[in-house]
């Protein structure tokens, strides 16, 4: 898995690019088909924003953004990665299978129940 960090307008510390790269490789905690993620940061005067764009197999790619009026990367950064983190979640959920019912080879067939 690649992390991939880009600046439009600007640049940013190495210090930072290496946080932004160990923080968004925990992302693969959440859901392990991650394959490659893109951070886009892009400066418009005094404003901050952040594009998180995540591509997962089988044609799952996930994209989120975060603007942020003051000059704080960090903060600005934490906002769209959490929003990522519950786009994620939100889509393992759905794709997990949730029924309770067992198979049908535990079923117990009772006899003595009238039909």
């Amino acid at each position: 898995m690649q992390v991939e960090i880009s600046c439009r307008h600007g640049s940013i510390k190495p210090e930072f690019q290496e946080y932004i790269t160990r923080k968004s490789e925990k992302l693969l905690t959440y859901f392990e088909r991650v394959t490659a993620i893109q951070v886009t940061l892009d400066f418009q005067g005094d404003r901050v924003r952040i594009e998180i764009l995540v591509d997962a197999e089988h044609k799952h790619d996930f994209v989120t953004h975060h603007e942020s009026l003051t000059s704080e990367m960090g903060g600005c950064f934490e906002q769209a990665l959490a929003k990522m983190e519950q786009q994620i979640r939100k889509y393992k959920e759905k794709v997990q299978d949730h029924r309770r019912d067992k198979p049908l080879n535990e079923m117990v067939v009772d006899p003595n129940a009238e039909s």
